[in-house]
């Protein structure tokens, strides 16, 4: 499994530079991303989804500032954004995707 970070400074910014390629050539099952610096309505669909990988995003409330988010291959079974803590929370810190289930760990110990 390969996963990669990245700081965008700007994910439309970083399109406009080379984002879209340059991911592609990684082949990466699961890439986190920081400082968004956009809204969801920003996002257009080429950056929802980069080379197959759909993205799930924490924006921030205050627009062009902060923000995270994962795109992944697989689906997940369970998206979490923010940590229930505002001072965080509204500045668009966290998100989770988990891909496994309390059943699906049992029946792989089993």
């Amino acid at each position: 499994m390969r996963v990669i970070s990245l700081n965008l400074n700007g994910i439309r910014s970083a399109s406009s530079k080379g984002l879209l390629p340059w991911v592609e050539a990684l082949q990466a099952d699961c890439m986190g991303v920081q400082e968004l610096k956009a809204q969801a309505q920003d996002l257009s669909p080429e950056l929802s989804v980069l080379d197959g990988m759909n993205g799930y995003f924490h924006f921030a409330q205050k627009k062009g500032y902060s923000g995270v988010g994962l795109y992944t291959r697989h689906t997940p079974t369970k998206v979490i954004t923010g940590l229930g803590l505002p001072e965080f929370d509204d500045e668009g810190r966290y998100v989770e995707v988990r891909h496994d289930t309390p059943e699906r760990r049992l029946s792989i110990i089993s």
